[in-house]
C-alpha cells in the first residue's frame, strides 16, 4: 500500500515568523512558507520511508520539519468502495 500527497501550506514552529517593512510601517509575519508530505504506506515500508524523508529533508537547520507517524485505522476509496489496503 503506498499513496502521498503534498500540500503547500503556511505555518510556524521554533521559527516564529519575521517582520517585514511595507509603505514604512511594520508587519508580524507569523506564517511561513512550508510543504506538507502526507504519506500512506504498509508498515512494512516504514523503516524505509522514514530513512528517505529524513536524508532528503535534513538541512541540519531549524526549519527542517517534524515527521509525524500514525495509524490509518480505516481506509475507503469512494468511487469503488473498496477499504484498507486495496483503498490505497
Amino acid at each position: 500500500m503506498q499513496g502521498i500527497t503534498v500540500t503547500e501550506v503556511k505555518g510556524f514552529g521554533r521559527q516564529k515568523g519575521h517582520t517585514e517593512l511595507y509603505r514604512g510601517a511594520e508587519y508580524i509575519v507569523d506564517f511561513l512558507p512550508k510543504v506538507k508530505v502526507e504519506v500512506a504506506i504498509g508498515d512494512s515500508l516504514l523503516d524505509q520511508t522514514l530513512e528517505a524523508i529524513t536524508k532528503a529533508a535534513n538541512t541540519g537547520k531549524i526549519g527542517d520539519g517534524k515527521i509525524f507517524v500514525g495509524d490509518l485505522s480505516q481506509i475507503i476509496r469512494i468511487r469503488t468502495g473498496e477499504t484498507g489496503e486495496e483503498a490505497v
